[in-house]
């Protein structure tokens, strides 16, 4: 990070970054693919979000894939022009604006998805080896539970872990802590349900 002399002439691209990832991050693609489909609001059905495990809900394979790839792609863009204009703080900085933007974007009234797929695109822009490892974990952790909060629990929590120590990448070990912490929070309820035992797993409808 730049001394406090140089702060003064840096923190407003800081702020451009922040911003244009929280607008970025905003898109809600899930909301927007499925009524292009004419699949209605998707937030009346499932669970309400509007990310990709609630999409899958419709039955419609494509919609849930095309979601997923527009939520996971808002936060690699996201960090990869942030990166590009004004370096490598600048795109951390947009990633953790992408993400703000998708758990809470202006659009929807704050209501937003929590965040699974835009923060394995932030981590692809950031350091994708990492990003296939998580997405190993993910895909293992799915096939064996059938819990897709689950294995975006687990998954999420390994990789801070995985860019501190397998990969000595501390400063994005500590911005994913941070994207993990949040994320955990947003997945408060789905923790509750799967120690209730009542979650639901993937490909169930309603």
């Amino acid at each position: 990070m730049p001394d406090p002399i140089s702060w003064g002439l840096v923190w407003p691209y800081y702020l451009a970054a922040l911003v244009f990832g929280y607008l970025l991050g905003s898109i809600p693609f899930g909301l927007v693919i499925t009524r292009l489909a004419g699949q209605g609001d998707i937030r009346k059905i499932g669970s309400g979000n509007i990310g990709t495990t609630n999409v899958l809900r419709t039955g419609k394979k494509h919609l849930a894939a095309l979601t997923l790839l527009g939520d996971a792609l808002k936060g690699t863009v996201a960090v990869l022009v942030a990166a590009r204009f004004g370096g490598p703080d600048a795109a951390v900085i947009a990633g953790v604006g992408a993400f703000l933007g998708h758990l809470f974007p202006v659009w929807l009234r704050f209501r937003g998805g929590k965040g699974v797929a835009t923060y394995l695109g932030i981590l692809l822009g950031l350091f994708w080896p990492a990003a296939l490892v998580f997405a190993a974990i993910w895909i293992t952790v799915a096939a064996i539970s059938r819990y897709s909060s689950l294995s975006a629990l687990v998954a999420t929590l390994a990789t801070p872990f995985l860019l501190y120590f397998a990969f000595d990448r501390v400063q994005y070990a500590q911005v994913m802590a941070l994207l993990t912490l949040l994320l955990w929070v947003m997945h408060r309820q789905n923790i509750q349900r799967l120690l209730a035992g009542s979650e639901g797993r993937i490909g169930q409808k309603g």
